[in-house]
């Protein structure tokens, strides 16, 4: 059986992209392929703690930012130390949404993609 390994989002500006995703998420790249004419590159972050990894797609060529739709679409990532990244997340200016009923918030990317943070939940 297949097992899910990663997803992709595309970016505008690959270092600024870098530099969000360690800041605000711990995430550092553990894999990268650059095409030998420059023309794109992939970098795969991952969390240091699982398998997973989000890959930054990034093309030269492009110079507007991408069309997200209606943005019906996140990715969520859970947090032992929700509280602490809450009140950095703040300080960074990137909480974009809060359901406090709920008990997540939502901090979006340098590119327009919402990425839900989830308190681990003790079974």
């Amino acid at each position: 059986m297949p097992v899910f390994n990663h997803c992709s989002i595309n970016v505008l500006n690959l270092e600024r992209s870098l530099k969000f995703y360690e800041e605000a998420l711990g995430m550092k790249p553990v894999r990268r392929m650059d095409a030998p004419d420059g023309s794109y590159s992939l970098v795969f972050l991952g969390d240091g703690s699982t398998d997973f990894s989000l890959e930054l797609t990034w093309l030269r060529d492009r110079t507007k930012p991408y069309d997200l739709g209606e943005c019906e679409f996140h990715y969520g990532f859970v947090a032992d130390n929700f509280e602490e990244l809450r009140s950095k997340h703040r300080e960074m200016g990137v909480i974009c949404f809060e359901n406090e009923k709920l008990g997540v918030y939502f901090i979006e990317d340098p590119d327009g993609y919402w990425l839900e943070l989830i308190p681990r939940f003790k079974k």
